[in-house]
């Protein structure tokens, strides 16, 4: 099975955006007056901001997502052509965001959806502003969303984002519920060759060589840094699952620090949804 075929079912293209309502769309979200909100800490390094659209209150700070009958918010009314894409679309939106990534920036390794309800719903990202250095990492791949487009990500496998040089990356993020206008929209999803590219694979040695290098910085007082690092692996290697923060447990082992390992151990279990 080739690389694009594999993913399919975790990230795809599903139609096209007309070029001069993207435009109008990227002014409004560069230059609306949003209230961000830097939500969902332990997902990210910082630097990563979101302010609704549509959700359960009205209020564009309101960004918990959660199920609803989405309304939209005060800032909505004020970028109109957004409100008319979204209109256009006809879909069942559960929440419609922004959100906001900063150069250097990174959302960690994690899964979505598990403390909602058990419904069929898929997100749909539209780049507004974007660089060849934003990517999303999943199944080992990591994958540039081109502006243009509609996609369609599944959160629900394990997946993480980052800006490495920036400028900034604006998406408008739309949870929605799966009904005959969300399958019309979906009914022939595509990736296209050069949207995604395949991580190298990290043999022992890298790995064992990542982990001394983060124990010298550990050593040195810099055991933070020495996290980071070891988290950014998911972005440059292709990793088992939960990979990044099995070696962070392991170097806090090394360092015998017992409630550091207990710490991680539990945020891999929160960020990738498991059950044990």
């Amino acid at each position: 099975m080739d690389t694009l075929t594999a993913l399919a079912g975790q990230i795809a293209q599903l139609d096209t955006v007309d070029p001069a309502q993207l435009e109008r769309m990227r002014h409004e979200a560069l230059t609306a007056q949003a209230p961000w909100k830097a939500e969902y800490s332990a997902y990210q390094s910082g630097g990563w901001w979101t302010t609704s659209l549509m959700n359960a209150s009205g209020d564009p700070a309101d960004v918990t997502i959660g199920d609803c009958a989405a309304q939209p918010t005060d800032l909505l009314k004020r970028m109109p052509a957004t409100a008319a894409l979204l209109n256009e679309l006809g879909l069942n939106y559960m929440w419609v965001r922004l959100a906001r990534l900063e150069p250097n920036a990174f959302l960690w390794e994690h899964r979505d959806y598990d403390e909602l309800d058990q419904v069929e719903r898929h997100r749909l990202h539209i780049p507004l502003h974007t660089n060849t250095s934003a990517f999303l990492v999943t199944g080992g791949t990591k994958v540039h969303m081109t502006g243009g487009r509609i996609w369609r990500l599944t959160p629900t496998y394990a997946h993480g984002v980052c800006n490495l040089l920036g400028p900034d990356r604006i998406h408008l993020i739309a949870d929605v519920y799966a009904d005959d206008t969300y399958r019309r929209l979906a009914r022939r999803p595509t990736l296209h060759p050069g949207s995604a590219e395949p991580l190298p694979v990290a043999g022992p040695a890298v790995i064992a060589e990542r982990l001394q290098a983060a124990r010298a910085m550990a050593d040195l007082g810099y055991a933070d840094a020495a996290e980071r690092m070891l988290l950014r692996l998911f972005y440059t290697y292709a990793l088992p699952e939960g990979a990044v923060y099995d070696l962070i447990a392991e170097l806090h082992t090394s360092l015998g620090d017992e409630e550091a390992v207990t710490r991680w151990t539990t945020a891999k279990r929160r960020l990738l949804a498991l059950t044990a």
